[in-house]
């Protein structure tokens, strides 16, 4: 099982009255396959990220209005300006509440 496959995200956004979509099997697939095969070897094709839009535009299709950027190197190939919704960078979030936690 992938990681967004379990109930961690989908959890804690349902608490919030906020419901998940997660891309199809295949999607997932090659997802996590991009993930462990691609970014972990500092690869990033044009391919992959063409590949990456379809399935956000998917998502988009299916009443997505925010996407979860749930791994630190999905980042690295989509950026805010190549989609339409809303990019959560959750690697980004983290920092900002880590920093802000030690400022308190």
């Amino acid at each position: 099982k992938t990681t967004m496959e379990k109930s961690f995200y989908k959890d804690i956004l349902s608490k919030h009255e906020i419901s998940t979509i997660i891309p199809e099997e295949g999607d997932r697939e090659f997802i996590n396959h991009s993930i462990f095969h691609e970014f972990s070897k500092d690869v990033f094709s044009s391919e992959t990220k063409k590949r990456y839009i379809k399935i956000i535009k998917k998502l988009e299709e299916d009443g997505a209005q925010g996407i979860i950027l749930g791994c630190t190197e999905i980042p690295l190939l989509i950026k805010q300006t190549d989609i339409n919704v809303k990019a959560y960078d959750t690697t980004l979030i983290h920092v900002r509440a880590t920093v802000e936690f030690a400022n308190t």
